[in-house]
């Protein structure tokens, strides 16, 4: 019987057996409130057992691309890089730009949180992240420190590489993809986790807090849509010179979604592999741009730290003129890329943006405590933007180098098994 189901189960496609599983995880926040402490424990699991197996993974899949790398192998890292930072600046704009067009005000009643200690500055941020790169490799794995993760991989790889062909590098890469297998395993138990993260979602009353902040959310929310439904389509199309929407709307639906609901962009790096894998990208690329993209390519990050930040100005009366708001997208940028190095994520880079207005940190703590308030929603929202946009730009930048050859096809912008 268990067979017959499995056999069934692999006829669905996953995406439709993860639609099944949040219609019925929202049936039971509704209707049976009282299963969501047990129907939550599914979600849990998932959640943890995709964080888990990332580091390991990332680390094996890294140090086995550097290890069994050919010497004309293509696959250069700048232009997936340059796409992150632009994809980064341009969305701090359009957080910017909704801010000036819908000013917001905040009611700062939230007493700061005296255990957070968020950066001094922007030099601090980047000296966090420089550390990062020379931690132990072994605490690196353990803390998920990813950053660190590639530079030990990659050291170790080439390494590796140097000692020529034998038993070491089969082995390598018998590892790797005896980890890659055990990541679909984790994969495909998607729909029941997703059912157990959305009924604990839809159950709980924090949502109620949210309608204080209804406007502040809706143009956090509003930019997130933004920058994966127009701008990061108009920077694939500039790139690639065809309809850009069936590669968007793939990696938002197979990758947002999951980062959406597990709101950890750690947690969907396995999924993002597994998606560019199945794009049939170049491995040498893809396994060190989505863990890099997971730690620097942060555009819902950006306008995040943008939006709060012109908020707290607004609030306090203070004028933003032109330059200043300039300023503010670069400061955005950078402290969007250094996030993931600081306890908190996007939410303690607030207190640095706030600074470039002058605002004290007491206020701008007020801010970040805001920002925690509306955080089920707004950073659900944020996390699958940011996931999504790692393949987008690391399958769009092995493409332009494809259509330079020309062998791209707007075929390859779909999943190999996207019909199954």
């Amino acid at each position: 019987m268990f067979s017959r189901l499995q056999s069934t189960l692999s006829r669905v496609a996953l995406i439709k057996q993860i639609a099944v599983g949040l219609v019925i995880g929202i049936l039971i926040a509704v209707f049976a409130p009282g299963a969501i402490p047990a129907v939550s424990i599914l979600g849990d699991l998932f959640v943890k057992a995709l964080k888990g197996v990332a580091p390991v993974l990332v680390f094996f899949l890294v140090m086995n691309a550097m290890a069994q790398r050919k010497e004309n192998a293509e696959g250069s890292m700048k232009p997936v890089v340059m796409l992150y930072i632009i994809g980064t600046f341009c969305a701090s704009l359009v957080g910017v730009t909704m801010s000036f067009l819908f000013p917001t005000t905040l009611t700062l009643q939230v007493a700061p949180d005296t255990q957070l200690a968020p950066p001094s500055g922007i030099i601090q941020v980047l000296h966090n992240l420089i550390l990062s790169v020379v931690d132990n490799p072994v605490a690196a794995l353990m803390n998920a420190n990813y950053i660190g993760i590639l530079a030990w991989a990659i050291i170790f790889g080439i390494a590796l590489k140097s000692m020529g062909s034998g038993t070491t590098k089969t082995c390598l890469n018998d590892i790797a993809a005896a980890i890659t297998k055990v990541v679909t395993w984790v994969i495909h138990f998607a729909p029941l986790g997703i059912m157990g993260l959305v009924a604990e979602s839809v159950g709980t009353a924090g949502l109620g807090a949210l309608i204080g902040y209804v406007q502040l959310l809706g143009v956090l929310i509003g930019s997130y849509f933004i920058v994966a439904l127009v701008m990061n389509p108009a920077i694939v199309f500039a790139r690639l010179h065809v309809n850009p929407y069936p590669l968007v709307l793939t990696t938002l639906r197979e990758s947002g979604v999951y980062a959406f609901f597990t709101r950890s962009s750690a947690a969907n790096i396995p999924v993002n592999l597994t998606l560019c894998r199945r794009l049939g990208l170049n491995p040498d690329l893809f396994t060190i741009s989505i863990p890099l993209g997971a730690t620097i390519n942060m555009a819902g990050a950006s306008i995040t730290i943008s939006v709060l930040a012109l908020a707290a100005a607004n609030t306090l009366g203070i004028n933003v003129d032109l330059p200043t708001a300039l300023l503010l997208c670069l400061v955005a940028t950078v402290g969007a890329c250094g996030a993931s190095g600081v306890a908190g994520g996007s939410l303690l880079l607030i207190p640095v943006a706030c600074a470039s207005f002058g605002i004290s940190n007491d206020i701008s703590m007020q801010v970040v405590g805001v920002g925690f308030i509306i955080s089920v929603l707004e950073d659900a929202c944020e996390t699958a933007l940011n996931s999504s946009s790692d393949v987008l730009f690391t399958a769009t930048a092995e493409f332009a180098e494809r259509r330079k050859e020309g062998t791209f096809h707007k075929e390859d912008m779909v999943p190999h098994d996207a019909a199954e």
